[in-house]
């Protein structure tokens, strides 16, 4: 065989080793995006698992607060039915929105606020909140690493082809961009 057949041989083989090389990089990242959604999705059924008990100890001391109550089981509902990343998001954040209007409501009643269920009820909802946002954090630092991945040369040229797309961030509503207005 001539030198040129080995040199052109050596570049396919070449070009297809850096493929390759590239493709498994994707996986792993698409993987890594997907298990940082499902880590959000953990922290969000614990905290849906939580809220009946804390709405079931809330309804005995907020008799005409029925309204709050019901925003907040239908926010749950949503959260537990939305499925892509967009719907998930709005969803989380309008109960997110929902329970602090139920945690304001319940500064009113002074014997829930001194209830120990409901203190530990709300200590945990608390806590998986900020569990949530680090999800979040991190769904949203992975799907940067692989939207860059995707994006940057010459990983763009063979990711299409490959069937590798950007992914969806998690981002906050409009409403959760608004300046917060404090009065006193």
């Amino acid at each position: 065989m001539a030198l040129g057949t080995w040199i052109i041989l050596g570049i396919v083989a070449l070009v297809i080793l850096l493929v390759i090389g590239l493709f498994n990089r994707l996986i792993r990242l698409r993987n890594q995006v997907k298990n940082s959604f499902a880590q959000i999705d953990v922290q969000l059924k614990r905290r849906n698992d939580l809220i009946p008990n804390l709405v079931e100890t809330v309804k005995g001391y907020m008799k005409h607060e029925r309204e709050v109550l019901e925003n907040v089981t239908k926010a749950r509902a949503a959260v537990m039915s939305a499925k892509s990343v967009g719907k998930k998001a709005e969803a989380s954040n309008q109960l997110t929105d929902t329970l602090k209007s139920l945690f304001a409501v319940s500064e009113g009643y002074p014997d829930l606020k001194a209830n120990q269920n409901f203190l530990q009820l709300q200590e945990e909802i608390t806590g998986t909140e900020n569990k949530i946002a680090y999800a979040r954090q991190h769904y949203n630092d992975m799907v940067m690493v692989f939207n860059t991945k995707v994006q940057t040369f010459p990983n763009n040229a063979f990711a299409g082809m490959l069937g590798f797309k950007e992914e969806q961030s998690f981002e906050a509503t409009a409403e959760e961009r608004k300046n917060v207005k404090v009065k006193f």
